[in-house]
Order: structure tokens, then sequence, then C-alpha cells
């Protein structure tokens, strides 16, 4: 028989897809098209301590193979999740991960304070949020400003804790084991690449913040690189990302070491491509002779 399902930590998904934050809102939109309760799990839109109406002008912007964007984490903020999301969200046959991201140490732990009652089954720490009182660097740039966020928000919660690593980290694996010696339950890797684009009939940046997050199958070979290394650095469980579009991509980040992995830009080219996904998985461990993703897992 072929199981898809997964344990990470002491969570089990019905498959190792999840939907990455950003890219899936809370569900609803996609609901309309299939049944998102075949998926493993969705990871929330990124919630802030307060609401955000997120960055004005270009957003989004196509790129080869790949695309940037600017959205500027806009989202109902986490009392506003709470009050007007989470009745669809709960009830979800999924795994519910809930993602938080702040500008200050004190928002993360007001916001995780919020979510601690609430029916969500993991959290998301993202540290790639601009640190407002460090002058706007991520708080997942250096090893020591991130472990004092990810200690801080572990003294304050029992949920599962996944901390998402920054691609532009000034050392990931150090960053990784950094996470686990504070208690992360798990590591999700990677988040987009600071990247740019210019218009040169305007002459001048696409964005108004200059710089965008780069993601797509363009980042696909170096995530993969920077999961297998973290994967081979730390012992808690890892959620691979970054550029997989197709369930071969999803199986090479399998095999990198990943438990679980997220899918993001994709969705914005194929509504439906988790379940293309799924399928291609089960379909190949059925032509393999795999009974299970642990026979695979981190054979490389």
């Amino acid at each position: 028989m072929t199981n898809l399902s997964v344990k990470f930590g002491n969570i089990e998904f019905k498959n190792p897809l999840i939907m990455a934050s950003g890219t899936f809102g809370f569900g609803k939109e996609y609901a309309e098209i299939y049944d998102i309760e075949k998926l493993g799990g969705i990871s929330s839109k990124g919630l802030t301590l307060e609401k955000r109406d997120g960055n004005k002008g270009m957003r989004v912007f196509e790129t080869p193979s790949g695309m940037m964007n600017s959205v500027g984490l806009e989202n109902p903020g986490v009392k506003g999740f709470i009050e007007n999301e989470l009745q669809f969200f709960k009830k979800l046959d999924t795994v519910r991960i809930a993602n938080l991201g702040g500008g200050t140490l004190d928002d993360y732990i007001k916001g995780v304070e919020l979510l601690n009652d609430q029916p969500i089954d993991m959290i998301e720490l993202n540290i790639s949020c601009p640190n407002v009182k460090a002058g706007g660097m991520a708080f997942g740039i250096k090893n020591e400003v991130a472990r004092e966020v990810v200690r801080a928000v572990r003294a304050k919660t029992t949920l599962p804790l996944i901390v998402k690593l920054s691609p532009n980290a000034e050392d990931i694996i150090g960053m990784a084991k950094v996470c686990e010696e504070e208690g992360a339950d798990g590591i999700s890797l990677v988040n987009t690449f600071k990247a740019m684009a210019i218009d040169i009939n305007k002459k001048k940046p696409v964005f108004e913040n200059t710089y965008a997050g780069l993601s797509g199958p363009a980042i696909k070979p170096i995530a993969l690189r920077m999961v297998h290394e973290v994967c081979k650095a730390v012992n808690i469980p890892v959620m691979g990302m970054g550029g997989i579009t197709t369930w071969q991509d999803a199986i090479e980040f399998i095999m990198a070491g990943a438990t679980c992995i997220q899918v993001g830009t994709a969705n914005f080219v194929n509504p439906k491509i988790g379940l293309d996904i799924i399928e291609g998985i089960k379909k190949y461990m059925e032509e393999e002779g795999i009974n299970s993703l642990d026979e695979i897992r981190g054979i490389i």
C-alpha cells in the first residue's frame, strides 16, 4: 500500500504538500476551485500584530523563470484573522499553520500570545521581516538576533513552532542550528531572495521599495542546495520550498531530506497545482514500489 502520510514532529500530515504562506490566502478562494482538504496543510497569509495595507505601487512582476513580489505583508492583523478568517480556517480537515511576522520583538510576543488559544496546529515564524528598531535589517539575517526572537516566542507558546528561514541570512546553516538550540520544532526554507528590477523606460526601479522578493523556478537549484545543507546539519524536521512547480521537484526536495514541501508561486500559474503534485508523487511511488516517503527521504 502506498502511504503518502508524513510525520512532522508530533503532527501527522495526510501527504507532504503544504501551500506556502502568502500564495494561498486562508484557502477560501481556492476552496471554490477544488477540494483543498486533499492538501497536507496550509500555511496562512503572513500575519502581523496589527492590520497592514501592504506596499504601494507595483506588487508583482514577472521575471524569466519566476516572479518578484513586493506585497508588503498585507493582512488583517492577528485579531482580524481570529475574528474574520479563523471560522473558515479552523474547519479545514488539513494541518492549519499560522504564519506570524513582526516588526519588533514585542510584536512577535503579543502575536503568538493571541494565537495560543486558537484552533491552529502549528505556528510558522517568519523571521524575514524587517526589524524596525534595527534600521530595517531582517531578524533572520544575523544568528544572534534570530536567537533572541526564537527564544522569546518559544517561551510564550506550547504550539509546535517552525521557523521560516531567509536565504539572505549570513549563515543559513548556523541560523538553522540556532533555531534548533532555542527549541524550534522544525525549520522551513527558503523564503524569497532579495532581488531587483528596473524599468528602463521610466528610468527607475519597478518597485517603490526598490528591492523585492524573487521566487519561482529560477531559485529552485539554490533552494534545493540550502535545504540539503540544513537537513544534514539539524536533527529537527524541515519543510523545503523554493521554486517547486512539479511532482519531480517535490521528490527532489524529499530526497534532499525535507519531511514536507511547500508550494507557492506555482499556485499563480496553475491554481490546482497542489492536486497535480500529490497525484504525481503517488504515481511515482507506485511505479517505484515505494510504500512510504521515509524510504527515499534524505537518501542524497
